[in-house]
């Protein structure tokens, strides 16, 4: 097992649920109950729930069916120390938004010309990829970094480095997106990119703060509507975020 002080948070309540299952009786295509009343019973986040339950669909737990829900599945159980170095999405969003936030706000008073050119090529790399359909975060991924580099600090663009690469290194943050339909919601991240390299521009810090946080709450509260499977109203594939009241 994994050992109590490193298990996450995220790991407990799949090991709870995986107990439910074997101690409740439930037998292969039994439904299981929804995220939703699993925050509810268990007085925790959706998100972190969530996590768990992908945690368990890796694991051969769950059989998770857009549109209906989550199933017993019928495959052969994995031990859930397989997943103990992994990273929750929603944990590692989490640790972006606060650790980018306080970035960008320092970032608005070293930032100089040269960062700015940068930043705007690449937001028109990243503006490019979106008009054709490609499914490549290049460029989302090099703009954080710009704004990490324009610190000059590179302990801090080395922790930027590093958040990246646990996500792109995830299996858990690939079995989230793989319930995704739509990329029609990466036009407004790139509105909020827009924003606060505006925000650098003016060298505004609390601006350019709150931009990024606002940003990662976005990208939060989008991925979690769209890869709610569970809901029996799921409709991912057809949502278009509307965009940010003014």
């Amino acid at each position: 097992m994994t050992n109590d002080a490193q298990k996450r948070r995220y790991q407990e309540i799949a090991e709870l649920l995986a107990r439910r299952i074997a101690d409740e009786g439930y037998k292969p295509g039994d439904k299981f109950p929804t995220e939703r009343q699993i925050s509810l019973e268990l007085g925790i986040s959706r998100s972190l729930v969530r996590e768990a339950f992908i945690m368990l669909e890796i694991e051969g737990y769950l059989d998770v069916r857009k549109g209906s829900g989550s199933y017993v599945a019928s495959g052969e159980k994995i031990s859930l120390n397989v997943q103990k170095g992994d990273f929750g999405p929603f944990e590692l969003l989490q640790a972006r938004q606060l650790l980018e936030s306080s970035i960008a706000g320092f970032a608005a008073t070293t930032i100089t010309k040269n960062d700015i050119v940068q930043l705007r090529e690449t937001l028109e790399l990243e503006r490019k990829a979106i008009e054709k359909g490609e499914e490549d975060y290049a460029a989302d991924r090099q703009f954080h970094l710009l704004i990490a580099e324009a610190t000059q600090n590179s302990v801090l663009v080395a922790q930027v480095e590093d958040l990246w690469s646990k996500r792109e290194n995830s299996s858990m943050w690939a079995r989230l997106h793989d319930r995704i339909f739509d990329l029609s919601y990466r036009a407004k991240w790139l509105d909020d990119h827009a924003e606060i390299l505006e925000a650098l521009r003016h060298r505004n810090s609390e601006k350019a703060r709150l931009a990024m946080w606002q940003h990662l709450e976005n990208v939060r509260l989008t991925l979690l509507e769209l890869s709610d499977v569970g809901d029996p109203d799921f409709d991912g594939y057809l949502y278009t975020p509307a965009r940010a009241a003014p």
